[in-house]
């Protein structure tokens, strides 16, 4: 299991938005963690299990003093809240302020994230959304401790000029130097693109050619369907069916391409040493992969927040609808093939993780 960091430039291209996607439909049990040093959404915009508001004091917040006489990745559960829809949550920062509370702390946030796949008890992936991050921004501790970094842009020229020029700085900050079209290092640095799925296939080979010829090191590893209506019912802002969202089907197939790449290397034996999860016979991002399908359960009752995904074993097996109602078992997502450009591969291969664990931590 891996750290994911998640992170943006400049502007607002909708990192929170694709953090949630993403958790909401990972195939592993998994834990977002808002570490944006400037605050956090969720406690805006997104509702408790219990059906109130979360607590803006239990979570980064909290786990400030606690991270002082040190933290054993275990003790990440006591600061988690549960969404309306079971995804866990680390509530981040209130304002950017507080980030003072937590100066020199980030190292030691990051190891324990990335510890957490190892934990003996409640082992989690976690995502992390960092916001934007710049040369100075304190989240950029956390990315030496990630598997995989995401910078999230949309695709207007100027944004994609700058996360060209994100992911170069990053790489030769974390990597040593630019690095060639066939590297692969910890952290893997990818994009996310967010752009409208009817040309997000043409885009995405100038894009990895605009980053292979800077020597960036980076590639694309998967594109966000441009939907504000799904981001509203992830959001809780809007009713619908959010498995039928171009949102939430795009985040599917980035998921699932991920772990068709990369899973077995963040799958870790409990006696392998956390820095071997990376496998250099793993293919590199460029090759591309077949990819399986991921499944997301139950609705939350009162913001429309998704339970945490579950992975199809047998994508080629048909799945039972989406159920909204919280009180009934969880059930899959249904299985029709998704609209284009986000077609079923036609030899699909199930991903190696187990599946997603529902509810709050312990």
């Amino acid at each position: 299991m891996a750290l994911i960091a998640l992170a943006a430039d400049k502007g607002s291209p909708g990192v929170t938005t694709a953090a949630v996607a993403l958790a909401a439909v990972w195939p592993r049990r998994v834990l977002l963690a808002e570490t944006d040093p400037a605050g956090g959404d969720l406690v805006y915009r997104s509702a408790a299990a219990h059906g109130g508001p979360l607590n803006p004091n239990t979570g980064m917040l909290s786990i400030a003093a606690t991270a002082r006489r040190g933290l054993v990745p275990d003790q990440l559960w006591d600061h988690v809240q549960p969404l309306s829809g079971g995804l866990d949550v680390l509530v981040g920062l209130g304002i950017a302020e507080q980030a003072t509370g937590l100066a020199g702390l980030w190292p030691t946030l990051g190891r324990a994230f990335a510890s957490l796949a190892d934990s003996p008890d409640a082992p989690a992936d976690v995502i992390a959304d960092c916001g934007r991050v710049s040369g100075d921004t304190p989240a950029l501790e956390l990315f030496p401790h990630a598997a995989l970094v995401l910078l999230v842009s949309r695709t207007e020229p100027e944004a994609l000029a700058r996360v060209r020029d994100r992911a170069a700085a990053l790489s030769s900050k974390l990597h040593g130097g630019p690095r060639g079209a066939a590297a692969l290092a910890t952290p893997l640095i990818g994009v996310l693109l967010i752009t409208d799925p009817g040309s997000s296939a043409k885009l995405v080979n100038q894009v990895n050619d605009m980053l292979v010829h800077a020597q960036t090191g980076a590639r694309v590893l998967g594109t966000l369907a441009d939907d504000p209506a799904g981001a509203d019912q992830l959001a809780g802002r809007r009713r619908g069916r959010l498995d039928k969202s171009l949102l939430v089907r795009s985040a599917r197939k980035v998921t699932a391409d991920l772990y068709q790449q990369y899973g077995a290397a963040w799958t870790v034996p409990a006696q392998q040493p956390h820095h071997q999860a990376q496998s250099p016979s793993q293919p590199h991002p460029q090759q591309g992969a077949q990819t399986g399908q991921g499944t997301q359960t139950g609705q939350g009752a009162h913001t429309g927040q998704p339970q945490q995904g579950q992975y199809a074993q047998q994508p080629q097996q048909p799945q039972q609808s989406y159920q909204p109602e919280p009180q009934q078992p969880q059930q899959s997502y249904e299985s029709q093939p998704p609209q284009q450009p986000y077609p079923t591969p036609q030899h699909p291969q199930p991903g190696p993780g187990g599946q997603g664990h529902l509810g709050a931590g312990r």
